[in-house]
């Protein structure tokens, strides 16, 4: 269960008069999460998700609310936080940083069709542009330097093979991103894989968890979806798929040179980031809570994969269609 911290319904009708969304109806905690405490809020004028920040610096939250809100009214597929009468969305219940959304509707795409590829690529495609000019900053806490640091954390748990894989990856990124000064920058997701959408049908209702949202490279964003959304359960890249999801993305913003060139390295570094802090979480740093790990070795794989096959070209500018 992903409630560590209870509460009863007469709290939570306490917390809603600061609110103007109605009176309580029900109270649901929510049994998925890693990090933080989610309930489903239903009150007599609509539904909404209450989520109470277990971890992490609170100091942040104003950037992912300020993130959240600027997205939103970019009608972007957001839940925007719910502000209360007078004006303020960050909130504090049971001693713990609270912020409440309204609910979407969908579920999770567990195997994306390729119109949910298309659909999820023009979204992050739209973000993206519109990001760049977002004013909050956040540095990435899980950029390049993280992983040249982070890596000397587990390299006495990985094999002799393992050792010089991660190591002279890192070495390979150090190198190539380097000088890549020009790589686009902006708002993004920071982990935006499947279960983090949600679908009815094909449609797209809402992309949620900006917990990781950061500054930092666009194209690093469009790495790890990339690296999920179209990978097969080999870790093998469904040509399908990703050429429906990278067309549908570049017709809203086109990648540079400079992109284009470092895209096979960066779906690497990416495979190696989830592979890292993933072994990070089994032998270094355990959840708080009696949460299963996931396994590390789906993207020791994925990685492996990549410096197998590499990536597929891109698809050509021709297959691109003109979007406002």
């Amino acid at each position: 269960m992903a409630v560590f911290t209870p509460l009863t319904e007469l709290q939570v009708a306490r917390f809603l008069e600061r609110f103007a969304i109605g009176t309580l109806i029900t109270l649901e905690g929510v049994p998925s999460g890693t990090e933080n405490s989610t309930f489903f809020v239903t009150t007599d004028q609509g539904r909404f998700v209450l989520t109470l920040f277990e971890q992490g610096e609170s100091d942040e939250l104003p950037f992912f609310v300020a993130l959240l809100d600027y997205l939103a009214e970019h009608r972007l597929p957001v839940p925007g936080p719910v502000h209360d009468r007078d004006g303020i969305a960050l909130q504090q219940l049971a001693d713990r940083p609270a912020l409440l959304f309204p609910r979407f509707p969908g579920r999770h795409p567990e195997s994306p069709t390729l119109a949910q590829c298309r659909v999820l690529g023009d979204a992050l495609g739209r973000m993206h542009k519109v990001s760049q000019r977002f004013e909050g900053q956040r540095p990435n806490p899980r950029d390049l330097h993280w992983l040249a640091m982070a890596q000397h954390k587990v390299m006495s748990y990985l094999s002799e093979a393992d050792q010089r894989l991660m190591g002279d990856e890192i070495d390979t990124y150090q190198v190539v991103f380097g000088d890549a000064s020009n790589l686009p920058q902006g708002a993004i997701h920071g982990d935006l894989f499947r279960d983090n959408t949600l679908f009815e049908g094909d449609r797209l209702s809402g992309i949620i968890d900006f917990y990781n949202g950061c500054t930092g490279d666009l194209l690093f964003d469009l790495a790890i979806v990339v690296n999920d959304w179209t990978s097969d359960a080999n870790g093998d890249f469904d040509d399908a798929r990703y050429t429906a999801l990278l067309g549908a993305y570049q017709a809203r913003r086109p990648l540079n040179e400079t992109e284009q060139a470092l895209w096979p390295v960066m779906l690497r570094m990416t495979a190696l980031r989830y592979w890292l802090s993933r072994l990070l979480v089994v032998y270094v740093d355990p959840p708080a809570h009696d949460l299963t790990p996931k396994d590390p070795g789906q993207y020791r794989h994925l990685l492996a994969m990549r410096l197998e096959h590499g990536a597929p070209p891109l698809p050509p500018a021709s297959a691109f269609r003109s979007a406002p």
